[in-house]
């Protein structure tokens, strides 16, 4: 029979960062490492890529619920979104836009 293998929450970090579907960012103001998810997850981690896909989709129908989303349409009726400035803030929070971090305070390894 064969068993599961389940990660911990530092070992899935370390797997995704292995294979290249998470990236170091930077670190933010406080000295936490800052991560991304990388395109090419929807190639090597298909779920965590879908995972990531289906919490922005949520966050933003949060935020555009709570008004802080605009939608304006072109003569195509191709939408396009906007944040007010406190959906900007409230989405840096949420991770889904990407935060002030400081680049050249990257670590080395």
């Amino acid at each position: 029979m064969e068993e599961d293998f389940e990660f911990d929450n530092d070992d899935k970090l370390e797997y995704y960062i292995s294979i290249g579907a998470i990236e170091l960012a930077g670190v933010d103001q406080t000295g936490e490492f800052i991560y991304k998810i990388t395109e090419l997850a929807s190639e090597v981690a298909p779920e965590l890529w879908d995972a990531h896909e289906e919490y922005v989709d949520k966050s933003l129908m949060d935020l555009y619920e709570k008004g802080l989303v605009n939608v304006s349409y072109d003569e195509n009726l191709e939408a396009t979104l906007e944040l007010t400035e406190e959906g900007k803030k409230i989405a840096k929070e949420m991770g889904i836009i990407q935060m002030d971090i400081d680049d050249w305070n990257m670590p080395n390894d």
